[in-house]
């Protein structure tokens, strides 16, 4: 039988109680369980325990977002959407089966967004079944708190607030402390849990790298597209006269700030984003994201990686053309002098051809036209993280690129989350992935990213050698139609984008200008 959620389904009994999942083709699922439990504002605290046996098969609550979005893209990047709560501490658990003795690698999956948004299925991609089935490891995906329910600093409101600006990384520390106590009855390995994140995600893969109290709680690291420069977003709100704007609009005096813990979701919603919009236009942005404090180390750009950290293995990577969402070009129609042409007018003539050269050299067959693409929002942090944890980490430091062109909208390279689907081995699941030569790529990325789960090395068959980087001798994988290891070879591009390429600001979280638009910025994490 392929389907089994009946009295002979499988049961695990964790530490608080009995869940029982459903069996499906092989694999057995464990859908909503809950892993702590918080009041607004507050640490994760662990559930109770229960007398019985639970059913785990179906989702747990995602976190409320601030605004409904708008969909757009699906062809390139398909969501779903679910029913929301504050309280959103559940995970998902994906096994080929719940013997206690297999020691499976665990795969600890942090969802995009940033810090405002998604949710541990919000991509369809998000699936840990093929994982499970196909590469036998243990899949954990995971929801928690995010922007004014995880991020709101109300330390000056109270000493019960201490670290209210960090519980929502606080939930993923408590969401790893499950899988230390519990995984090993889904057949996982407490002892080799990787913790892995795409954008918003992986920026939180970093941060809980700088947790102490994370310390322990896993054991590799892989950050896609998840490094941005320190000051990115940095506005100058803090925490205390982001929280009085809220009051006023809510007409609660200063006195009575804890009455924010009490505010239905809706009202408290309508009074963040006022406020948020208030400050808007007095040209302040709001950047939901953690605080450094006892809590939370700091950001190892700004300061140091703590010990812990540069003891763990770490995989590094981004995509060629990140946030170039708009429209495909038409490449298949493009002369050589046309891609110049292109070029040399986004750059300039002197800053096209030197980029035109230093593109080509890096990206020989790759159409020139790209070059106009090409990331500079990631990719210099990215470059200077992996060069300095490199230098300092006694674990290996692994980089890679995703740099694929895809037959899409005439010719698109590869944009913010289409790595995804290939790492989690759910390419055939997207339609846009079914492209020349799409399951060979899959199958090394795929194999690379489970084999550093598993070992700590991303060696994989059909990929040439890949070397750990060291001091001044960064060695990326640059996963394409056709695999590749180059060294050093961001510098040149990235020194000339800096210099010509024209300045953009992209701003992640402006309010809408309509006052009557209740949507909110297009689903793109």
């Amino acid at each position: 039988m392929d389907f089994c959620f009946s009295k002979t389904a499988p049961i695990v009994k964790t530490t608080k109680g009995s869940l029982r999942g459903f069996r499906f083709k092989g694999v057995d699922h464990f859908y909503g369980i809950r892993y702590a439990k918080a009041k607004r504002f507050q640490m994760p605290e662990p559930v109770e325990p229960w007398e019985g046996v639970k059913d785990a098969g179906s989702y747990g609550m995602n976190c409320p977002v601030l605004s409904e979005p708008q969909p757009m893209g699906e062809i390139m990047i398909p969501h779903r959407f679910w029913p929301s709560s504050e309280h959103c501490q559940y995970l998902n658990v994906w096994t080929a089966g719940c013997d206690p003795t297999a020691k499976r690698p665990v795969m600890f999956w942090i969802h995009g967004g940033g810090y405002a948004a998604g949710s541990g299925i919000e991509q369809i991609c998000y699936d840990g079944y093929n994982l499970a089935k196909l590469d036998d490891v243990v899949v954990v995906t995971v929801n928690h708190r995010l922007n004014a329910f995880g991020y709101l600093d109300m330390s000056d409101f109270g000493g019960q607030y201490k670290n209210s600006v960090n519980v929502g990384m606080a939930d993923l520390v408590e969401a790893l402390r499950w899988v230390r106590d519990n995984i090993a009855g889904f057949g996982g390995d407490p002892d080799n849990v990787t913790i892995f994140g795409q954008s918003g995600g992986g920026a939180k893969v970093t941060v809980l790298g700088q947790i102490p109290e994370a310390d322990g709680l896993f054991h590799k690291a892989i950050v896609m597209s998840g490094v941005l420069s320190p000051d990115m977003g940095t506005n100058g709100v803090s925490g205390r006269e982001l929280v009085l704007e809220i009051l006023g609009q809510l007409n609660i005096p200063e006195n009575e700030a804890q009455r924010l813990e009490k505010v239905p979701v809706p009202q408290y919603i309508w009074a963040v984003n006022r406020a948020v919009k208030s400050l808007y236009k007095q040209g302040r942005h709001v950047n939901w994201a953690p605080c450094p404090n006892d809590y939370y180390v700091c950001d190892p750009l700004e300061k140091d990686f703590t010990e812990s950290s540069l003891k763990v293995p770490t995989m590094v990577g981004s995509v060629i053309a990140e946030f170039a969402f708009g429209p495909g070009k038409d490449v298949k129609n493009m002369t050589a002098g046309d891609s110049e042409k292109l070029v040399k007018e986004f750059y300039g003539p002197e800053g096209g051809e030197k980029v035109l050269r230093e593109f080509g050299r890096i990206y020989p067959r790759t159409n020139a036209a790209f070059a106009v693409d090409a990331d500079d929002m990631f990719l210099p942090a990215t470059v200077a993280y992996v060069k300095k944890k490199a230098k300092e980490a006694c674990a290996p430091v692994y980089n890679y690129l995703f740099a694929k062109v895809f037959d899409y909208d005439g010719g698109k390279a590869a944009w913010h989350c289409s790595d995804i689907p290939f790492f989690f081995h759910n390419a055939q699941m997207i339609p846009v992935c079914h492209q020349e030569n799409w399951e060979q790529l899959e199958k090394v990325m795929c194999g690379a990213f489970v084999n550093f789960a598993r070992t700590g090395d991303p060696n994989t068959e059909g990929l040439p050698k890949w070397d750990r980087c060291t001091d001044g001798n960064m060695v990326t994988m640059v996963f394409d139609d056709e695999c590749r290891t180059e060294v050093n070879m961001h510098d040149g591009l990235l020194g000339l984008m800096a210099e010509y390429k024209p300045k953009f600001s992209f701003d992640f979280g402006a309010p809408s200008d309509d006052e009557d638009e209740e949507g909110g910025s297009a689903w793109v994490f």
